[in-house]
């Protein structure tokens, strides 16, 4: 019986198309690239980092939903007045352009990636038009660029000895940056 209803609950989660199934992985996988930017600057303590994401995330929604309520554009599909910019792709590439200014291309080329697919999957699914996706990645790419500074990590060496001469006693420091 365990089994049975396990069967029935996935059944009523497997969406019937293929449209409806890439339109509910760009729901979840859009958000990816900024929780992978959030929890890398935590694992690092990047305080900084963290808040170059908040005020990039907080404004890329803001100005967002400012556009969108400005802008009163049909949705392909006919379910609303709100398509453009697309937020799923803004999100998408606020997070991945994060990554990439703050830790570099070896997080910023999966981000992409995924973040590509979200608006790749935003116009498969009938929910925005090209130029819907490409104002929320131009919005989302912006506003990261607009907050986020490379993330530097402290490659010093200091070296301090005595030092003496002529009658004269002292200390010489040298710190030497890699």
């Amino acid at each position: 019986m365990k089994i049975i209803s396990t069967l029935i609950l996935l059944l009523f989660l497997i969406p019937a198309t293929q449209a409806q199934f890439v339109k509910k992985s760009t729901d979840i996988i859009c958000l990816v690239p900024s929780a992978t930017a959030a929890v890398n600057t935590i694992a690092r303590h990047d305080r900084k980092g963290l808040l170059q994401l908040a005020l990039s995330s907080a404004t890329c929604v803001a100005v967002n939903y400012g556009l969108e309520a400005a802008i009163t554009k049909e949705r392909p599909d006919g379910t609303g007045k709100h398509a453009f910019p697309s937020t799923h792709t803004a999100a998408a590439f606020n997070g991945a352009t994060s990554l990439t200014m703050r830790y570099g291309w070896r997080w910023g080329v999966p981000a992409y990636a995924l973040a590509t697919y979200v608006g790749w999957g935003r116009i498969y699914s009938d929910r925005h038009d090209i130029w819907d996706v490409l104002g929320g990645a131009a919005l989302g790419a912006g506003t990261a660029l607009i907050f986020t500074r490379p993330y530097k990590t402290q490659n010093a060496e200091i070296s301090i000895s005595p030092t003496f001469g002529s009658g004269k006693y002292g200390i010489s420091a040298v710190m030497r940056f890699r």
